[in-house]
């Protein structure tokens, strides 16, 4: 396969996924000069609805900015202070062994999705509900499988950027592309076809995430609680042995603040999830097992207060996510590229996964816009932003161990020791992302 004879004007490009990483890839090939952009995605609901938070290091940002991928329109939240916390009585707090920066902006899934699907082009084909069974290749492009959900679901559920679009896949079974972005996550049916076998492996261990809207916050009664608990730009990291939970403040979509927080430890005893563990469970979805391992850390484990706030996210709205990591071989099969999830995952401890993709976006659009001059220019996509997959899955694998699988004891650290502990998993500086190499300046409005 090959695309040395391939120009990105006028091509007619497919993306599978449309989270995140799909439609920054699917602006990415917009902006690099395809004629027809499809975008097909599994999920029927709506994914603007999704409500969990993630967070963007200052500089990342900058970056992403000048490339275009990010700007102050979309809803944020500025974070400035890391505050680690450890059980100690009934303080409703716990104790506070160490205070790092934290120079990070938190968004709102959801929110920030929709505004990156508003910037696609009116003329953009966004198919929701029509999950891709297969991907077949050749050295002058791709065809799209659909099985018989998915043409059903592409025949009505097909949809512009601002209209509706008549237009599915021939006879509903399968459709041809120029060039086929895959960015449909860790379980990617387009890295399937490019690399046959490679798939993610799981860590042991899980996150389970909720939110907690504000006016639940007001009513949380904890016994000598401070007048003001945490501050709008604290990042809260409480700590017990074997896991830790991470609490901070996501704009709500409405104009104001809610909590998010994300639990990091191992299944209840007993529950071994093993090598075919789900891709997680939704909202409601929760086991009575899993549920009372989650009262059990935040009723006996974390400070009082910090465990009572995780608590107000009611069973219905929890989920849980099984984490794995792994990086495919290349970003790059012939007419088949990989971006986000399904070319490399690494654990969310990283606080760098929405920058790696709107990063591997930011480089594919400087490939393609290249790929006249540089025939080679894909392959160097592939080559560097999977260099930096690798360093952020090792990255994610360090943190792991030190904060999750093999704890200190917290209860012996002071400020000192939580940063050489730091240190010693960080050793690269990379928490946040890595530094962008190479993106297309611009803005939103090219």
């Amino acid at each position: 396969m090959s695309t040395h004879r391939m120009t990105i004007a006028g091509a007619d490009v497919a993306v599978v996924g449309g989270s995140i990483a799909g439609c920054a890839a699917a602006l990415a090939a917009h902006r690099a000069g395809a004629g027809r952009i499809t975008v097909h995605e599994r999920t029927a609901g709506l994914l603007a609805d999704r409500g969990v938070g993630l967070v963007v290091h200052d500089a990342r940002y900058a970056e992403l900015a000048a490339a275009g991928y990010l700007d102050t329109a979309m809803p944020w939240a500025q974070l400035t202070t890391r505050r680690w916390y450890v059980r100690d009585g009934a303080a409703p707090l716990g104790r506070q062994i160490a205070v790092q920066p934290f120079p990070f902006r938190s968004y709102c899934w959801g929110p920030l999705w929709r505004e990156l699907r508003q910037r696609l082009p009116q003329d953009t084909v966004f198919r929701p509900g029509t999950p891709v069974d297969g991907v077949d290749s050749d050295a002058d492009g791709a065809v799209l499988r659909f099985g018989d959900d998915g043409s059903g679901a592409a025949a009505s559920g097909a949809s512009r950027a601002g209209g509706s679009d008549g237009r599915v896949a021939a006879g509903g079974r399968s459709e041809r592309f120029d060039l086929v972005i895959g960015a449909d996550g860790h379980r990617s049916v387009v890295r399937e076809a490019a690399f046959p076998g490679v798939r993610p492996d799981y860590a042991g261990y899980l996150a389970w995430r909720g939110t907690v809207p504000a006016d639940r916050m007001a009513a949380l009664d904890c016994p000598g609680l401070p007048s003001e608990p945490w501050a709008e730009e604290d990042c809260v990291y409480g700590v017990f042995p074997g896991g830790h939970v991470i609490i901070y403040r996501i704009p709500d979509g409405h104009g104001g603040l809610r909590a998010n927080w994300v639990l990091y430890t191992a299944p209840p005893e007993g529950l071994d999830l093993g090598p075919h563990a789900p891709a997680g469970l939704p909202p409601g979805a929760l086991t009575d097992a899993l549920h009372d391992h989650l009262r059990y850390v935040t009723g006996e484990l974390l400070p009082p207060y910090w465990g009572g706030l995780m608590r107000l996210t009611t069973r219905q709205e929890l989920f849980l996510q099984p984490m794995y990591d792994f990086t495919a071989p290349r970003y790059t099969a012939g007419r088949l590229l990989l971006a986000g999830d399904a070319a490399t995952v690494a654990r969310p401890h990283t606080g760098g996964g929405a920058v790696k993709a709107l990063q591997d976006a930011a480089a594919l659009e400087a490939a393609l816009r290249a790929l006249t001059e540089r025939p080679d220019a894909l392959a160097e996509y592939g080559a560097e932003r999977g260099r930096t997959g690798r360093s952020m899955v090792e990255l994610g694998r360090r943190l792991g161990r030190a904060f999750v699988q093999d704890t200190p004891d917290w209860r012996t650290l002071d400020q000192a020791g939580l940063e050489a502990a730091w240190a010693a998993a960080d050793g690269s500086g990379a928490f946040g992302g890595r530094e962008l190499k190479e993106a297309a300046p611009g803005g939103p409005g090219r």
